[in-house]
């Protein structure tokens, strides 16, 4: 375990940014983690905690120790003929855990395929794709008091999960290092695919009784066509969260604009996709120099190669004052600026 000075981020991040940590430490072990956190030399020093890297924007270089966990491992910690639980490191990566689980047969997070990041950073958004939130597999989540080296563990209520939210965002934001996750999977699994295109494309791949590997196989194929590759172009996925408006909102909204479409939340909210409000904006496949707002999904903002963090930043509120202009709705960043 060996602290460096100097250390470039930009392997670190899926934007592809290039930023610096002033310094950098790579732990593969809750013990290692604590020894750093309770070292006197790193005791005071500010610290920041960085995964995958994935929805983050960094928009300067990190004047802290920066902490990256690479805690490894999937472990069977309960088993029925029903279910199964899984203790997760955080450092393993979300989408290699998923397929874990289709090739174990355990069904939940199928729908979550082919998300960037690792399972650390999981519960903190409270990952959610195509009619599925990580929140409802979740048990557990191992953590580390960042002040203390003490490890905590919080039930899946503790962890007040919200729309891409959870107390680790919140009340607890840099207070705590997630270690590892605990997920309660099924052995006999229930399939969700009403959502969006899922069903047309189990369709159009002949999968008439599909498993859990097909409603895989087709959300891979559905974020392949609509989302750019982070190894190929710099981005991190959905820049802002899908906006949720008071049913009365969004009927005046309907009035001015027949052709919006809204998902009822609950009897008093509906929920307006971000990304179409930035099309009719007019900003999908802006460019400005190195970023952009990707030409397939408006939701996308990226970079496409030499560009900067407060580049992205400045064209992020330049979209957030259009769509507000154009509909009245304030969109929020789903990415962390830093």
């Amino acid at each position: 375990m060996q602290v460096q000075s100097n250390v470039s981020l930009r392997d670190l991040n899926t934007f592809g940014l290039d930023a610096d940590a002033r310094f950098f430490i790579n732990v593969r072990s809750v013990e290692e983690l604590t020894a750093i956190l309770r070292d006197p030399e790193w005791k005071n020093f500010p610290k920041f905690i960085l995964g995958g890297g994935s929805n983050i924007l960094l928009t300067k270089d990190i004047d802290a120790l920066v902490i990256h966990p690479d805690i490894k491992g999937i472990t069977i910690v309960e088993e029925t003929e029903e279910t199964v639980v899984l203790e997760v490191g955080a450092g393993e990566v979300w989408h290699d855990f998923v397929m874990h689980c289709v090739d174990k047969g355990y069904g939940g997070v199928e729908n979550l395929s082919l998300i960037p990041g690792t399972v650390g950073a999981a519960p903190m958004q409270n990952i959610g794709a195509y009619g599925v939130e990580i929140r409802s597999v979740i048990v557990s989540v191992e953590a580390v008091d960042i002040e203390t080296g003490e490890i905590r563990v919080f039930s899946n209520a503790e962890c007040e999960f919200g729309y891409r939210e959870s107390v680790f965002k919140k009340a607890l934001k840099n207070k705590y290092v997630i270690t590892g996750a605990t997920f309660r999977l099924s052995k006999q699994p229930v399939l969700n695919a009403a959502y969006g295109d899922v069903q047309k494309t189990l369709q159009e791949m002949g999968a008439d009784n599909p498993t859990i590997r097909d409603i895989s196989a087709a959300i891979m194929q559905i974020r392949r066509s609509k989302l750019p590759d982070p190894a190929e172009i710099g981005n991190a996925g959905s820049f802002f969260k899908n906006p949720e408006i008071p049913v009365a909102q969004f009927a005046s909204l309907h009035e001015m604009h027949p052709e919006v479409p809204g998902y009822p939340v609950d009897a008093e909210t509906v929920k307006v996709p971000a990304g179409w409000l930035i099309e009719q904006a007019g900003w999908k496949g802006y460019r400005e120099g190195a970023i952009g707002v990707h030409a397939r999904q408006a939701l996308v903002l990226v970079n496409y190669g030499g560009g900067t963090g407060a580049e992205i930043k400045a064209l992020s509120e330049k979209i957030q004052a259009s769509v507000a202009e154009k509909f009245g709705i304030r969109l929020n960043a789903e990415v962390n600026f830093i």
